[in-house]
């Protein structure tokens, strides 16, 4: 499952093999008036077919394999630069939380986040960044963006599941690893690293895959 907005074309360079595994790329629907997460996490679990799948989720896409757990029998839950619980949140989105100033951000600015983050890709060229960001984070629904932002803030799990992997980069600008408990660490990794540094990951989810070859 990708991060909040993202394209499954984000996991274009994640290679296993295809002798021994399937991979089945998860997509963000656009949710409906009033729609829970855990009601949200339902529809999208309607869409994995495979018993006992291992899950894997990017960001956003890791809280959601998290509810998704929940609901059907997995054999793991591997989430890449996320959190475990709303305890492994920065103080930041902590405030944002009590605050309720989430609900002031217009529209406008998340459907043009690109503009807020000019150096998200490790590319030369501003036109190669621009055309990087359209590729990868693709959904732009208003209703979306806002649904999503907010459901990430207001996440309310306060114990982390043991049996979930965690594998996080040392310079996650997001969710920065201060606050991260109990997981595999990349050094120099970013909350893009599913993108950049997708070599270690390939090597990290083939050694975590080990034990489910069929």
């Amino acid at each position: 499952m990708p991060g909040l907005a993202a394209s499954p074309s984000i996991f274009e360079n994640i290679k296993l093999d295809e002798n021994k595994f399937e991979i089945h790329l998860l997509q963000w629907k656009i949710p409906y008036k009033n729609e829970t997460l855990q009601q949200y996490a339902q529809r999208v679990s309607q869409d994995i077919k495979q018993e006992n799948p291992v899950l894997i989720g990017v960001s956003f896409g890791g809280i959601l394999v998290q509810e998704i757990n929940k609901i059907i029998p997995v054999r793991k839950t591997i989430i890449i630069s996320s959190v475990k619980s709303k305890k492994e949140f920065p103080r930041r989105i902590r405030f944002a939380r009590f605050t309720k100033l989430y609900k002031l951000i217009p529209i406008s600015l998340l459907q043009n986040v690109e503009k807020l983050i000019p150096y998200v890709f490790e590319e030369k060229s501003a036109q190669k960044r621009t055309e990087l960001y359209h590729k990868y984070f693709s959904v732009r629904d208003a209703f979306y963006l806002k649904w999503s932002l907010q459901q990430v803030l207001l996440w309310d799990r306060n114990t982390p599941d043991p049996n979930v992997i965690h594998l996080h980069g040392s310079k996650d600008e997001v969710f920065p690893i201060k606050y991260i408990k109990n997981c595999s660490v990349l050094e120099g990794g970013t909350h893009i690293m599913i993108v950049n540094k997708y070599r270690w990951l390939n090597e990290k989810l083939a050694e975590l895959l080990k034990e489910e070859q069929p």
